[in-house]
């Protein structure tokens, strides 16, 4: 068989693996939560029934959902999420750009070993670094033991009681890496050139990063955006390791309250969906973005 009839049937078969993963362990399960929330609710026990055939789908649950989220009992758990992704995105970009940029233009010889210190928390899983937090964060632990020892603060902060800052800077903390890493790529990628040709305009340093490397690695700093949100949505353990109040509930919290803590398992997986549908939005935003900055480059 020669080279050009073997290349037609390579990269398929290459990619046969992948696509088979992704059938196996996003589009069955996410089926089964699809029929799971178009499907019947068992009048004596309350326990879900699927319906498989999309013809016979039922939209009880989604509606229920919808109209609970918004102008129900759910819609400040909506706006709620929306808040706290808000505020831990933005701190990720108020810490992770100038980390990037500095790793990526300014390092130089260590730039190896920022970046491994970057990287460091993904040898640890994520679990495990939320319990130091908590561990740190306790009424006697190191947070409370240094902020007593100055003049500002006279009795222990209630920080793991329901207090939004945790959860915000969790959320920051637990998804930061995904933030820098992506940035870094693209901070890395600029061609040194184009800032030397603005401060030798005299531009000069301020005027060279508004004008050149900011738009330059907008691209960059979609990307981190769009790879830290996602996730962030649908987190749920780090709002129940760092407060656990009903007060900060998120989006989350009350798929994995309805999936796994009560028998109205149809309006969970409505919730799944409907956070589905709104991260369908990013993503294509994110995509659109994209495919736009790739016309503009070539």
């Amino acid at each position: 068989m020669s080279r050009a009839s073997r290349g037609p049937r390579l990269w398929p078969a290459l990619s046969l693996p992948g696509t088979v993963w992704l059938i196996a362990f996003f589009a069955v399960p996410f089926y089964a939560v699809a029929a799971i929330a178009f499907g019947l609710t068992d009048p004596l026990f309350r326990s879900p029934i699927p319906v498989w055939n999309p013809l016979q789908w039922q939209f009880d649950h989604l509606l229920g959902a919808l109209q609970r989220s918004l102008s129900g009992d759910l819609r400040p758990v909506f706006v709620r999420t929306f808040v706290y992704v808000g505020a831990a995105l933005a701190l990720c970009i108020a810490i992770g750009y100038p980390v990037a940029y500095y790793v990526a233009r300014l390092a130089g010889r260590r730039r190896g070993l920022l970046l491994a210190l970057i990287l460091a928390p993904w040898w640890i899983n994520y679990l495990t670094r939320m319990l130091a937090w908590v561990n740190l964060l306790q009424p006697d632990g190191y947070v409370n033991r240094v902020l007593q020892s100055t003049p500002f603060v006279s009795q222990p902060v209630d920080w793991l009681g329901g207090n939004p800052y945790t959860v915000v800077v969790a959320l920051a903390y637990g998804y930061l890496p995904f933030f820098i890493v992506p940035l870094f790529a693209t901070l890395d990628r600029i061609d040194g050139r184009l800032l030397e040709a603005s401060r030798d305009l005299g531009i000069g340093t301020v005027g060279t990063f508004w004008h050149v490397t900011l738009p330059l690695s907008r691209q960059g700093l979609l990307t981190a955006s769009a790879i830290t949100l996602l996730p962030m949505f649908g987190d749920y353990y780090t709002n129940t390791l760092v407060s656990g109040s009903p007060s900060t509930t998120m989006v989350g919290n009350q798929i994995e309250f309805y999936l796994l803590q009560t028998q109205q398992k149809g309006i969970g997986a409505a919730l799944v969906l409907i956070l589905s549908a709104l991260l369908m939005v990013l993503m294509a935003y994110y995509l659109v973005q994209t495919q736009r900055a790739s016309r503009e480059a070539a």
